[in-house]
């Protein structure tokens, strides 16, 4: 029983984190209808803006400490916003109206072009992040132990899940996104403007996978340009197995993905770790392509 409460601890952190990335894909593809494989690269440079600001805020406020993790966190969430921003503007935007291979094929390249300019500038050797917040034990009981960073990663997605449920179902930006989810032509014929609301969306998700590169890089202090690849695709993973679309769906499949792993990693062998991921989907593609959540659409000719 300590194992396996051990092993659910640990999947329902990584969990989180996936949640968080997953939350972006999500919402992307509930307005524009195509996957923003990009993504998982905010994801990276999340984690060095965290990386680059710790010694920057350091001389403000004391490090490591909450403080300063909560300002490292809030400002790599900007930052980020306002690279989802730009790239929605300048990446995506000429291509609406396209058809939907030219934007994934443009999504790819987005992705290269983040992940091999990071090494360019980061430089391709792992880096080690800075510790923000005191490391201590909160419970070590019969062998189970669960850690502060733990419980920092469970508690900021809970805040910033909360934040983002307000902000969709009682604003009115978060009105406009779920109009223009549900008929974009309807939407902007109503006065929405769809611009600002799909550049929202983009800075909304890509501070979302921000605060998910700082949690991630707080539990595995190495971080290097390539660490997006594969959160990334695990949290598409997810995604596709909530439902595509779905927020709801993409926090659960984010913590079935994490839990998952966890107990593969614990009671079988790690070596197949990264491989569920991918094993789930297949089979969730097999048994309901629209996901747990999903509702099946049907498509007119």
């Amino acid at each position: 029983m300590t194992e396996f409460l051990q092993q659910l601890i640990n999947g329902l952190a990584f969990g989180s984190i996936l949640a968080l990335i997953a939350l972006g894909y999500t919402m992307v593809y509930g307005i524009l209808r195509f996957i923003n494989f990009a993504h998982g690269d905010v994801f990276m440079l999340g984690a060095f803006a965290g990386f680059y600001l710790a010694p920057k805020i350091a001389r403000v406020l004391p490090t490591p400490s909450i403080g300063s993790g909560l300002a490292v966190l809030f400002a790599a969430m900007l930052i980020c916003a306002a690279i989802g921003v730009v790239i929605e503007r300048f990446a995506y935007r000429p291509l609406r109206g396209r058809p939907k291979l030219t934007v994934l094929i443009t999504a790819i390249g987005v992705s290269l072009f983040l992940e091999y300019t990071g090494q360019f500038v980061f430089g391709a050797a792992p880096k080690s992040f800075p510790r923000l917040i005191p490391d201590y034990p909160i419970a070590h009981v019969g062998g189970l132990s669960v850690t502060s960073d733990q419980i920092i990663v469970l508690s900021v997605t809970g805040l910033l899940l909360v934040a983002l449920r307000f902000i969709v179902l009682k604003t009115k930006i978060g009105m406009a996104m779920r109009a223009l989810s549900f008929n974009p032509e309807a939407a902007a014929l109503m006065g929405v403007n769809t611009d600002i609301v799909i550049s929202f969306t983009f800075a909304l998700g890509s501070a979302l996978a921000a605060a998910a590169g700082i949690l991630f890089a707080i539990n595995y202090p190495a971080i290097d340009p390539l660490m997006g690849i594969l959160p990334g695709l695990k949290a598409f993973v997810a995604a596709v197995l909530g439902g595509i679309g779905n927020l709801p769906g993409a926090v659960l499949g984010g913590l079935i993905i994490g839990v998952t792993e966890a107990f593969v990693s614990g009671y079988i062998s790690s070596t197949y770790r990264d491989a569920i991921a991918f094993g789930v989907l297949i089979l969730i593609l097999l048994v309901k392509p629209s996901g747990l959540l999903g509702k099946k659409e049907v498509e007119k000719v």
